[in-house]
């Protein structure tokens, strides 16, 4: 999430009431997380294990619950807790604005777009041209949706992350991580009917252009989707899993989060999905292999049941 405006380092330490160490003038453009950041954004980290990964990533700015040294060129913020800052940061640049409207009066939709009975637009929504939204779908705060889309009912576009921190005081429980981003709708796409796609934590869940969505399928947060990717019914998708273009899922694939699947990928029907796929493959199974061996290795089972 980019911030209307940059803040500098020294303005943004004074407001968590947080130590800084860097320079106080550089100024931070927004906050993400540690997979998506670029130049100019602030991210957290507050675990050991990712230390290392935050400190040499992208991000200009890092929000950490440790003192270490400052890597040359970048800003820190000590914290003893930054998730919470980083919660802070991201309901004060992008607080939940409740809407009482059917169609909020800051969004805004396109020529020749067709919204049916029953449509929920939220705030700063944005609808293309030649958009035909069937009954009951329900666009949550600042969707983006491209041209000549069409969305089919009871679908809903933007909801939290499923992003949660376990504490364990004062009691026992789950601290859930405010979702700043947004689901992002490219041109000519088709999502079927009780799909539900979760906005990004921080960035953008993307769906890209040309592509064609079955019915009641799930995306998690964060997740970029290329071109023309076909995705048949009931599969579910990881968060911050990244898939490339032209590929096509069969009915009740399930893959987990944070993978890359490559270019020209087919995956086959109840496959699960637990490791990084190449370009131009064909995988089955669970866990998934390439689709060849998998057939190989059913086929040997078969044998040894038979007694051959």
């Amino acid at each position: 999430m980019q911030f209307p405006e940059a803040l500098s380092l020294s303005n943004i330490a004074q407001w968590l009431n947080v130590p800084f160490a860097g320079d106080g003038d550089a100024l931070v453009t927004g906050i993400n997380e540690i997979h998506k950041v670029t130049s100019g954004d602030l991210t957290f980290v507050d675990f050991h294990k990712y230390y290392d990964a935050a400190l040499n990533s992208a991000a200009s700015f890092v929000l950490i619950n440790k003192e270490v040294e400052v890597p040359e060129g970048k800003g820190l913020l000590f914290s003893d807790d930054p998730f919470r800052d980083f919660v802070r940061l991201a309901k004060r640049f992008r607080p939940s604005e409740p809407s009482l409207e059917q169609i909020a009066s800051t969004a805004t939709i396109g020529k020749n777009t067709i919204l049916m009975p029953g449509v929920y637009v939220g705030a700063h929504v944005t609808i293309g041209d030649n958009c035909i939204i069937h009954p009951n779908v329900v666009l949550y705060d600042h969707t983006v949706v491209g041209n000549n889309v069409i969305l089919h009912a009871n679908s809903v576009l933007g909801a939290d992350a499923f992003y949660y921190k376990r504490r364990k005081e004062p009691t026992d429980f789950y601290d859930k991580l405010h979702s700043c981003g947004r689901v992002v709708i490219e041109d000519d796409v088709e999502i079927g009917a009780g799909c539900t796609i979760d906005k990004g934590v921080s960035g953008d869940t993307i769906i890209g252009k040309g592509s064609k969505l079955d019915n009641h399928i799930h995306v998690g947060h964060g997740v970029e989707m290329g071109e023309r990717t076909l995705i048949a019914a009931q599969v579910g998708i990881g968060g911050k899993t990244v898939i490339g273009n032209d590929c096509i899922f069969w009915g009740q694939v399930g893959i987990s989060k944070t993978l890359h699947i490559g270019n020209n990928v087919t995956i086959l029907a109840q496959s699960g999905v637990g490791h990084d796929l190449e370009d131009g493959k064909a995988y089955f199974g669970s866990p998934a292999i390439e689709a060849r061996k998998k057939w190989r290795e059913i086929a040997k089972l078969k044998k040894l049941a038979e007694g051959e």
